[in-house]
């Protein structure tokens, strides 16, 4: 259990951590006029740091919520 609870927190940290460095997918207002058909139709970088940032955050986040059900399911 306390095992769990480790992961658990260190998952925690590796989600908190990556999305921090991701950078904005819009540069505010204007980004939301101006640059809504670019992220829809386009430039989506699919390699590099921004890729990988977003594949630790897939796991890490995928990690986060398992665990959690599992530790809920095994106090109840």
């Amino acid at each position: 259990m306390i095992f769990l609870k480790i992961i658990l927190v260190i998952s925690s940290i590796i989600l908190i951590i990556s999305i921090l460095m991701q950078s904005s997918n819009s540069a505010g207002l204007s980004g939301a006029i101006g640059g809504g058909a670019e992220q829809l139709f386009g430039k989506k970088k699919s390699r590099g740091y921004e890729a990988i940032l977003s594949r630790i955050t897939t796991a890490a986040a995928t990690m986060f919520i398992l665990l959690s059900l599992v530790i809920v399911t095994i106090q109840a």
